[in-house]
């Protein structure tokens, strides 16, 4: 009798393979988002245009950043001048980037710390912050003129958007150049840094309408394709009846009646923006409640707000999300638009009251006003349309290719 040897079975997966952590359905359709050219270039401006709006007091200002009198005092002219809602972003943008750093937070504490530090951050700003209610910027000049500024440091652009400069009248409509990149405008501020200061308006007014819309949407359409019948059909008629506002002519309105207010704006946008998400959210949920998951959750008595936010929203959103990256570019596009016609805001920077100074009364027209913001009109909208088709290629399964 022989002795047969066993040979050593093969180990059934590799250990690499065995520990590595599965990606969720978040991370997988970020990757796939990311994995197109176009979508890589619309988040790579959309991140500089984010980057110039947070940070636009430090790349564009007439205050300088660091200065030395003759008298031996040193000083932070522009620390001095920050307002509120410069320190809210900036500190809101490092609590951010220090959140997402961590890697052992959970989504929940990520956001829960956010949370907390806009409640702290926003009070204090407020109250503690108090710039100057007067602002000479050409007193810097006239004190490096007379040799009272023995050293200082400005900013890359060393004018704010408001610095009409009217210590130098012959800087008035000047063309690109050394001193100024993008040129002037009529009134002699710099149009670069208008530019920069302008994006703030631009995302402020993107992101906060949609998320009025968002709110108002999911809310109406889980509400109407969880129950149907009755509630479906009384609530398609408010859907019918908002989509029959015409929005720019309300804003009109509003603007003609009131006084120009960009949350006034954000509001009226986000209120009548939202039947698109209501419809999408509507017919997820009429085929998510026949699902036996969503079944489940009913058999075991779960509340109603776990089965609708925790159950139902997260497998029926997807659709919502591309809608909201067109929702945020058509909103950037009402305010420019109002800006153009000349009823945006008043001695604030805005990409669209740019645009409208390059004819001038007398029927001139300057190239470089008309170039540069309508350019960042027209980059940024088509920015979000590119992020948006790529999302909506990642999540549609239809579109993604069989395995060979």
């Amino acid at each position: 009798m022989t002795d047969h040897a066993t040979a050593p079975t093969a180990p059934i997966a590799n250990d690499a393979a065995v520990a590595a952590p599965r990606r969720s359905y978040l991370a997988t359709v970020i990757k796939d988002t990311l994995a197109k050219s176009s979508a890589k270039l619309g988040v790579f401006w959309i991140g500089c245009i984010a980057f110039a709006a947070v940070f636009a007091p430090f790349l564009a200002n007439s205050h300088p950043y660091l200065m030395r009198t003759a008298d031996g005092r040193w000083s932070s002219p522009l620390l001095a001048h920050l307002t509120a809602p410069d320190l809210i972003l900036v500190g809101l943008t490092a609590v951010t980037a220090v959140v997402f750093a961590l890697k052992n937070l959970s989504a929940a504490q990520r956001l829960i710390t956010l949370l907390a530090a806009a409640a702290l951050l926003i009070p204090l700003s407020v109250t503690l912050i108090e710039p100057p209610l007067t602002v000479v910027y050409d007193r810097y000049r006239s004190m490096t003129a007379d040799g009272e500024i023995q050293w200082a440091l400005y900013a890359p652009i060393p004018f704010s958007p408001t610095d009409r400069m009217r210590d130098q009248p012959e800087n008035r409509l000047n063309e690109p150049g050394a001193t100024h990149w993008l040129g002037t405008e009529e009134n002699g501020a710099d149009l670069m840094s208008r530019m920069i200061h302008a994006c703030r308006i631009a995302l402020a007014v993107g992101f906060i309408a949609t998320g009025i819309a968002l709110f108002i949407g999911v809310t109406v359409g889980g509400v109407m394709g969880y129950f149907s019948g009755i509630v479906d059909l009384l609530g398609m008629r408010v859907v019918e009846i908002f989509s029959a506002i015409p929005v720019f002519f309300l804003l009109l309105t509003f603007v003609a009646f009131f006084d120009r207010n960009l949350y006034l704006m954000m509001v009226i946008i986000g209120v009548t923006s939202w039947v698109g998400y209501a419809r999408f959210i509507r017919a997820e949920f009429l085929k998510l409640r026949q699902q036996d998951f969503v079944q489940a959750a009913i058999a075991c008595g779960l509340p109603l707000r776990s089965i609708l936010f925790r159950h139902m929203l997260p497998n029926g959103v997807s659709p919502v999300l591309v809608e909201a990256s067109f929702g945020v570019a058509a909103a950037i596009l009402y305010e420019s638009t109002l800006s153009f016609l000349g009823l945006g805001l008043v001695d604030e920077p805005s990409w669209g009251q740019m645009l409208s100074q390059a004819i001038s009364p007398a029927g001139g027209f300057t190239w470089w006003i008309a170039i540069f913001p309508g350019l960042a009109i027209f980059l940024t909208v088509f920015a979000y349309n590119l992020v948006g088709e790529s999302l909506r290629d990642a999540i549609d399964p239809h579109l993604k290719k069989a395995p060979t």
